[in-house]
């Protein structure tokens, strides 16, 4: 018969339980300071500021010229420039990012209006459609635009114009599918596709296509 030994009287600890004890807190310690080497690895960050829930005063430089607004802090950058600097070339539609008329430029990249808080805009470059031409002349895509016809209703014209700017500041000679690529983000439901194609195209100097020789958008 097996004899198991008693436990060690209250108060005394044995050397089995001394043992597990201590590989507990070498463990433990072990996990502590390597947590802690983690934690100095990582930079340090400056306290979050917060605004509102107020209204709060924010400026904007908007086509070349700073625009300080009041707004409600969830004032997304659309309804900043449409609402409160009356820039409605900037138009509302979906309101999810689906549709491309609010297209404007912050610092040349085509950017969302509706999905971009007004305040985060700040320190940027926002170009809208009213910042495109220059005194006495249009740009040379909005030319190109009227050239082409590339209108009907003239809804979604400017987010589209917009995004052919990008298009053509990031890839000056694109191709056909990287044309409709560039402007997939942008719907127009009077369906001018063709002749928008066609604007582009003319814009980076190269011949637009016949209305037959296009696919379909």
């Amino acid at each position: 018969m097996t004899m198991t030994p008693d436990p060690p009287p209250r108060g005394q600890v044995s050397r089995r339980s001394f043992l597990q004890t201590m590989g507990v807190s070498a463990a433990a310690a072990a996990v502590q300071a390597q947590a802690e080497r983690a934690d100095a690895a990582q930079p340090s960050s400056a306290p979050t500021t917060l605004s509102g829930p107020g209204p709060i005063e924010i400026t904007l430089n908007v086509n070349g010229s700073d625009r300080r607004l009041t707004i409600d802090p969830a004032t997304t950058l659309m309804e900043a420039l449409r609402w409160h600097a009356g820039l409605t070339g900037t138009k509302e539609v979906c309101d999810r990012a689906a549709c491309g008329t609010c297209s404007v430029l912050i610092d040349g990249r085509l950017v969302n209006s509706c999905m971009m808080l007004a305040y985060d805009a700040q320190g940027s470059r926002v170009t809208t459609i009213e910042g495109l031409a220059r005194p006495g002349s249009l740009d040379p895509i909005q030319e190109s635009f009227i050239r082409h016809d590339a209108l009907q209703c003239g809804y979604c014209t400017p987010g589209l114009i917009l995004a052919s700017k990008a298009l053509l500041g990031a890839n000056p000679r694109p191709t056909l599918d990287q044309i409709k690529k560039g402007l997939a983000g942008n719907i127009c439901r009077c369906g001018t596709y063709t002749n928008v194609f066609n604007a582009v195209l003319d814009a980076s100097g190269q011949s637009p296509l016949m209305d037959s020789e296009a696919p379909d958008a």
